[in-house]
């Protein structure tokens, strides 16, 4: 285990660096090539702000992990590294919704042509076996046959991928929750004993890390502000996806059975993919698009009620924290299906408070744009 951890943190050293090399030079090419996100009514910065940050999540990732699973095969394994089915799919779907959302960046890409590669990206894990199997009693559900449980993946691989992409509204926030459900799943696999996947997480939460710095605390007028973009936020949605996928099947050749996994893996994304249903519910009620874009996520909603984007940032920050706690602390006693109910009566009240503020404002909750 104490190999698991030094592995670990060279590759999250080793991802952080990078991206502080890599970023700095993404700066400048997106100066020397015009590539900036440009404000409207709808977005809230104010600036032309550079929005290919997330060219440098995959990159980093793969050098960080690359070089730390070459210090584990010869030091651990006699140089011997397995490579199995899902894996190849896995990097596969990782690549292409990395080069899907990097186009749309730099040339733009219709809605339906990014939907159909994130519907073959999330194909890609249960036609190698690796898919949603058991609900372990939510909902009085347990085990899932192939047939329902391979569609479900692709489901909820493709929600999870829009989701972070949605809630990447305002600085810091896409990758903040990111790395909390990061740090999250590391610590899930590091007790299943499960190095490699460890490894992976800390490839991606250093670059993270680094773009979080440029991100928040950036200057826009020296040129070291960035968004990640589509290439960074998709990317991030794929991977946590598949992890969720990961640690919540229920296979006993590599993890024990245990009835929290699947509760355990939807808390740590439990913000995102509440925001999403939040957002589609209200879109139903008001009789709008659910895939017309407008100013009705959790952030816009906190700076209508009076919080800066940083102020926002903390409160959705704690409010993701205070469901992790929350459900480590009640699984042992309650049943899934009570922590979700509970979670979600939260939530409501959580926004409910939000409601009553911006009214008192004079504003509507509810946003047209």
């Amino acid at each position: 285990m104490t190999g698991t951890l030094l592995l670990s943190l060279l590759a999250l050293i080793l991802s952080t660096a990078c991206g502080f090399i890599f970023i700095p030079q993404i700066l400048n090419f997106c100066k020397k090539r015009n590539l900036y996100d440009i404000p409207n009514e709808r977005k809230v910065h104010k600036n032309a702000i550079p929005r290919l940050g997330g060219i440098s999540f995959l990159p980093s990732m793969v050098i960080a992990t690359l070089i730390a699973l070459v210090v584990l095969s010869y030091n651990y394994r006699g140089g011997k590294l397995e490579v199995n089915s899902w894996a190849v799919a896995f990097a596969i779907g990782m690549l292409l919704i990395y080069s899907i959302g990097l186009i749309d960046d730099v040339v733009g890409l219709s809605p339906m042509t990014k939907f159909v590669a994130q519907i073959i990206a999330a194909l890609l894990p249960p036609v190698s076996w690796l898919y949603i199997n058991n609900f372990y009693g939510f909902m009085g559900i347990c085990a899932i046959p192939y047939y329902i449980g391979a569609p479900l993946t692709v489901f909820v691989l493709v929600f999870i991928m829009n989701a972070f992409n949605l809630i990447d509204g305002i600085d810091g926030l896409s990758g903040s929750l990111s790395l909390i459900a990061l740090v999250g799943f590391f610590h899930c696999f590091y007790l299943e004993g499960l190095t490699v996947y460890c490894i992976l997480i800390a490839g991606l939460a250093g670059v993270i890390v680094s773009f979080l710095f440029f991100n928040i605390f950036g200057n826009a007028e020296k040129n070291r502000k960035i968004f990640m973009g589509d290439s960074g936020s998709l990317t991030l949605g794929y991977i946590l996806g598949t992890m969720l996928v990961k640690f919540s099947m229920n296979n006993p050749n590599v993890m024990p059975y245990r009835r929290e996994s699947m509760l355990m893996a939807v808390t740590l994304l439990m913000v995102p993919v509440f925001d999403v249903v939040r957002v589609i519910i209200v879109r139903l009620l008001h009789h709008k698009p659910i895939f017309k874009a407008d100013k009705n996520h959790i952030h816009h909603k906190l700076m209508r009620a009076g919080l800066t984007q940083h102020q926002a940032l903390i409160v959705i920050i704690c409010l993701a924290l205070l469901f992790i706690i929350l459900n480590t602390a009640l699984y042992d006693t309650l049943t899934a299906t009570m922590i979700i109910i509970i979670d979600a009566a939260i939530y409501t009240v959580f926004h409910y408070a939000i409601d009553l503020i911006v009214k008192k404002r004079g504003s509507s909750p509810y946003s047209l744009v």
